[in-house]
């Protein structure tokens, strides 16, 4: 039966083998069980359940997971995407003020629209259309974002009324744990550890018991999904002013899923004349696990660069994805554990602090800027707004905001050196979208 669904044989590959690559991709991206909820459940974000959020995490991953092991048979993972969670929570939610219920269903609907854009093969247009430097530099803005907040939650940087941030405590406990828990996972990272992230947590949270800053609370416990499960309201969505939201996530996902399938697919030797077999099945798994995340109550599934993990160990075929979908449901048991390493701490100003998970959102941040690289920085057209959209992203807390100034900023350089035909007439469309939303909203 495994031979006939996966074809273990042509892809030259075993069960074993599959299994250590399935446990192998889980053991890095397990820090999305704790991760993910803590973003989620932000008192200065989303603010939902955590324990219904790390439910709807184990729970959604496996589905996507699973969808891309029997619809595209590849060895790659899917989970609520970093980025995408820190958007639905920071920015839609906190920002915005949108309440969680409707902003599921503002998931849901970049779910259903990305579903249609792949159906219909419009994908590969708009994707074609969106110069590389924008994406490369999208996804090293989203990096920054990310390991901004990783220190802010560490208490390694503070707000400042004069400077905007500045350093913060370094003798608090909680920060002193944070900084040992940074020091250990680099120092694992750099060793090639497999499952680095995730061994990290885990020793910053034994660390945390030890020293008296973690309250052992159990291990075992099944979380309940009531305070999430089908609470989205996607109907509620459909508002004008929601669709700039929208179109965010839809792009993020897709710009995060397709060079996600390009990298593991590139590593793992399924390009085909440069092009990736079963892209559309591949893509179309990614557009319904968000589809399914949503009114289970989580942001953007989307897949995994973590998989390349799981590649480099072997897996070659959606079986390892059968055995990630596994360990994700497993780790629904043990709730209290990743409950107690995600908690957070009241620092002397007020600020909540997580010290356990915060080194792993600024590895994470790290490991998104190696894009960098490929912008030609010495093709200042190019460089300049790639460089305004990683920078803007982290100094204003938002993602939108740096991606709205990349579109502004691309089009309009180019045209005023003389290159405006090198810019594709959707690029033009989307500024101009970018540009009415400052003027009107």
């Amino acid at each position: 039966m495994l031979e006939k669904l996966f074809k273990l044989t042509e892809n030259r590959t075993t069960v074993r083998t599959e299994l250590i690559a399935g446990a192998t991709t889980f053991m890095t991206m397990a820090y999305i069980v704790v991760v993910n909820p803590q973003t989620l459940a932000s008192p200065v974000g989303a603010n939902m359940d955590f324990n219904a959020v790390m439910a709807a995490t184990c729970i959604g991953a496996a589905v996507g997971t699973l969808l891309m092991a029997f619809l595209a048979n590849y060895p790659i993972a899917l989970a609520p995407g970093l980025g995408l969670n820190a958007y639905f929570s920071y920015v839609i939610c906190g920002q915005m003020g949108v309440p969680w219920q409707i902003a599921l269903g503002i998931v849901f609907l970049s779910g259903v629209l990305f579903t249609i854009l792949t159906v219909l093969r419009v994908r590969e247009m708009i994707v074609n259309a969106i110069p590389a430097p924008l994406k490369l530099a999208t996804a090293a803005g989203i990096g920054l974002f990310i390991a901004f907040i990783g220190l802010k939650d560490a208490g390694v940087v503070e707000a400042s009324p004069a400077t905007f941030v500045t350093l913060g405590n370094l003798r608090y406990p909680p920060t002193l744990l944070a900084i040992f828990g940074l020091i250990v996972t680099a120092a694992l990272m750099a060793a090639r550890v497999k499952g680095a992230i995730f061994w990290g947590i885990l020793v910053t949270g034994l660390a945390g018991i030890v020293t008296g800053l973690v309250r052992f609370t159990g291990v075992f416990g099944l979380p309940s999904m009531t305070p999430t499960f089908m609470k989205m309201r996607p109907l509620a969505a459909l508002r004008f002013e929601y669709l700039v939201p929208i179109i965010v996530l839809l792009f993020f996902d897709m710009f995060d899923t397709v060079g996600t399938l390009i990298g593991v697919g590139e590593q793992a030797g399924f390009m085909k004349d440069g092009k990736l077999p079963r892209v559309n099945q591949a893509l179309v798994s990614d557009s319904i696990a968000t589809m399914a995340g949503a009114p289970l109550g989580t942001s953007n599934v989307t897949s995994y660069i973590e998989s390349a993990a799981g590649v480099s160990a072997g897996g070659r075929t959606g079986l390892a994805n059968v055995f990630t979908a596994g360990l994700f449901l497993v780790a629904l048991f043990f709730t209290p554990l990743v409950q107690m390493f995600g908690g957070g701490f009241e620092s002397g100003s007020g600020v909540i602090l997580h010290p356990i998970t915060a080194p792993a959102l600024i590895i994470v941040g790290c490991l998104m800027m190696k894009c960098i690289a490929r912008i030609d920085w010495s093709e200042y057209s190019d460089a300049i707004p790639a460089f305004l959209t990683m920078l803007v992203m982290p100094l204003t807390f938002s993602i939108a905001h740096g991606l709205a100034i990349g579109f502004i900023s691309y089009p309009v350089v180019k045209a005023l050196s003389g290159r405006a035909r090198e810019v594709h007439w959707l690029v033009y469309a989307l500024a101009a979208l970018f540009v009415l939303r400052y003027v009107l909203i």
